[in-house]
């Protein structure tokens, strides 16, 4: 038995006028029900809040101001999760509803409590149907989707597999919809920058996604030890084939390094509060020799930070290449940056970001 995470985004299941599009809602859940009978737990996230809720009030342009994208996410998520719920239902199964925030991803005691409450639903027999809270997550109404959180609860509950759903086949070697000549990538050993540049644009108008979104978290999966796939939302079976490792789609292998529960969370679960600039022989100390960053290391601080704040650590180029948590706040660590630990006043500590608490990131 294997643990699902199954991610649709809001383009797959809403019809061009911003409605729920029933067909699709209905072949999405049948396919949560097939996995479910070949006997895996699965994990629904689903975007669609918002684009449900503008029919509802009349509305056919998709507003730009955070109070009413807020106001429409209140009255559309109740809605989606009414139909998902009934459908599921005539599957024998029984829904129920997950809403997370940055806030649940960004402070390790709601971390730990969201880990906890997904897996008794899992325990229940439950099919946890995850969206963004979008009424409180401003920021990510903003600019956010619904991929990053997959990869995120993808580790959360040890997934074996995540499932992008999208309304292409996959990943293409160029946009299919500007190149004739665009093939489909079936498999990625490993996600680079040269895939990234590939993966280029956004998605839809009705989505906030797109395959550098899909890319981004197909990276965090796979350094969670989790196998993506990525495929067309309308493609028959796509689930169960995607779970047996069937050709569809475009596959990402899972790394057989991952990075442990902990740094995993500081290095993609919590947002960045400030940078740290550092110097060639710092960043040597940092990703080859494992060691914790110094303030003698340090030539500049950008930001305003508080201790335990995620910073970025980034070299004079600007090229960010681990991340940590701050034992200083920026007002106090630009008062230190570049002193000897025989300089610093006492009772300082005498590390930036301690080695327990830093990840190289990966490239």
């Amino acid at each position: 038995m294997s643990i699902v995470v199954v991610k649709i985004g809001t383009s797959s299941i809403t019809a061009p006028s911003g409605e729920l599009d029933d067909a699709g809602v209905v072949k999405l859940c049948a396919e949560v029900g097939g996995a479910r009978a070949d006997g895996h737990e699965v994990v629904l996230v689903c975007s669609g809040a918002i684009a449900a809720g503008l029919p509802v009030l009349g509305l056919t342009d998709r507003p730009t101001d955070i109070g009413t994208l807020q106001a429409i996410a209140a009255v559309g998520q109740p809605r989606l999760m009414e139909r998902i719920g009934a459908i599921l239902g005539g599957h024998g199964l029984v829904a129920g509803q997950v809403l997370l925030t940055p806030h649940d991803f960004g402070y390790r005691a709601q971390y730990l409590h969201a880990r906890e409450t997904l897996r008794r639903l899992l325990d229940l027999g439950v099919v946890p149907v995850v969206n963004e809270n979008d009424t409180v997550a401003d920021d990510e109404i903003r600019y956010g989707d619904n991929d990053r959180l997959a990869a995120l609860v993808s580790h959360l509950v040890s997934a074996d597999v995540l499932v992008l759903l999208t309304d292409t086949s996959g990943l293409f070697t160029a946009d299919p919809r500007l190149d004739a000549e665009a093939s489909l990538i079936e498999e990625i050993v490993e996600v680079d920058a040269a895939l990234e540049a590939v993966a280029g644009g956004t998605g839809s108008e009705r989505g906030s996604g797109g395959m550098a979104s899909k890319l981004a978290a197909a990276k965090i999966a796979a350094w969670s030890g989790v196998r993506v796939v990525i495929a067309a939302a309308d493609a028959p079976g796509v689930v169960r084939d995607a779970v047996a490792g069937r050709a569809v789609g475009t596959s990402v292998r899972a790394r057989d390094e991952r990075l442990p529960s902990r740094k995993l969370w500081i290095a993609f679960a919590r947002g960045a509060s400030g940078r740290v600039i550092v110097d060639a022989g710092a960043r040597r100390a940092l990703t080859r020799d494992g060691r914790s960053l110094l303030p003698a290391g340090v030539r500049g601080v950008e930001g305003s930070f508080d201790i335990d704040d995620a910073v970025e650590v980034v070299t004079d180029d600007g090229v960010a290449f681990a991340k940590g948590l701050a034992r200083y706040s920026a007002s106090d660590l630009r008062a230190v940056a570049g002193r000897q630990t025989s300089e610093l006043p006492d009772g300082s500590p005498h590390e930036v970001v301690h080695r327990d608490d830093l990840v190289v990131l990966p490239r």
